[in-house]
């Protein structure tokens, strides 16, 4: 039985994570360990979080006693990361707790990996890490780290930390660069769920500048089974990159939403674009594919479909996570734009 301490199981990716194992791997045992910030709800893990095969510990991974003791208590052998600042606009507002987060948090789960022995550290981290990309071309394993955000540098500073101590120390580890994540729970400061929310309550949608910015987008789900195969697979010391084959603009991906809930286009804002913002991601996930047999399941339409009427269903969900704090960051970042 694997038992794995899994860093931001209440935030969503992890949790979507923590889902398909409990539901896909049952000898798998899992200890969630997150802080709960505005991103991080435990509401994320209804129906699950009281399962036989998953504990939850409160707390921050920059707590080097705290991780040591969670690792000791329940007898871990597996760190996954997904415990990390994610969104480029808070970066640009405030880059401390991205580096606090995301590099020295690192640092403190490395450390008691080395010193616990862990026996596999997986750095759950993001294509965002090799810079931006012109109409041509792709991203891949060997393209030179070239970071254009606070957030995205925080996760190539952590990545290269992870590097560090497998070369020095010889921990055991694996690098995973996905593209933009979608699906349920996730929170919506992200492009999709923003757009699904605001067109559901009728109110303008934020676009920055032309809106043709491009991502390649991967449903949540595959993120998640990629990274199992890469537990389960993978040979130490190989960064693999996790894409969902659909790359499209953004505004394509804006009307689709539109379409689908039977709202005009007329909600669509064109705002002051953010600074710095990347033109164009494109991932090749054939090493993944070849090596370790794994491969999107999820077409795109299918995903979105499946997204737009999650958020439908969820509606409670969704009305406790856009109250308090979550309206004051909204209008710092839209409402003089």
């Amino acid at each position: 039985m694997s038992r794995i301490l899994v860093t931001g199981g209440a935030g969503f990716i992890g949790s979507n994570f923590v889902r398909m194992v409990l539901s896909e791997h049952p000898k798998a045992f899992i200890v969630n360990l997150d802080k709960l910030t505005y991103a991080g709800n435990l509401e994320n893990l209804a129906g699950v979080l009281d399962h036989d095969n998953h504990k939850f510990v409160r707390g921050d991974i920059c707590d080097g006693e705290l991780v040591e003791k969670t690792i000791d208590d329940y007898e871990l052998d597996t760190i996954i990361n997904f415990a990390a600042e994610s969104h480029v606009d808070r970066s640009i507002t405030g880059a401390k707790i991205f580096i606090e987060t995301n590099v020295t948090g690192t640092l403190t789960l490395l450390e008691a990996t080395r010193d616990k022995n862990i026996e596999r550290f997986i750095q759950v981290s993001t294509d965002e890490v090799y810079g931006s990309l012109g109409p041509e071309g792709v991203f891949i394993e060997e393209t030179p780290l070239s970071p254009n955000s606070p957030y995205s540098a925080s996760k190539a500073a952590a990545d290269m930390m992870v590097q560090a101590f497998g070369h020095t120390w010889g921990v055991k580890y694996n690098i995973t660069r996905c593209s933009n994540n979608y699906g349920p729970y996730q929170f919506p400061e992200k492009l999709i769920p923003l757009m699904i929310n605001n067109a559901m309550n009728d109110k303008d949608l934020p676009v920055y500048g032309d809106g043709l910015y491009v991502r390649d987008w991967l449903y949540v789900y595959d993120h998640c089974t990629a990274i199992w195969q890469v537990l389960e697979k993978a040979k130490p010391g190989e960064i693999y990159n996790i894409g969902g084959c659909n790359e499209k603009a953004n505004m394509k991906v804006i009307n689709l939403i539109l379409s689908r809930l039977g709202k005009p286009e007329t909600l669509i804002k064109h705002v002051k674009d953010r600074p710095g913002h990347d033109r164009r991601y494109a991932i090749d996930a054939g090493k993944i594919m070849s090596e370790l047999g794994w491969k999107p399941s999820v077409a795109f339409e299918e995903g979105i479909n499946a997204t737009i009427d999650w958020y439908l269903e969820n509606a409670d969900w969704l009305g406790h996570v856009v109250s308090g704090d979550y309206q004051n960051y909204y209008e710092s970042m839209y409402g003089d734009r």
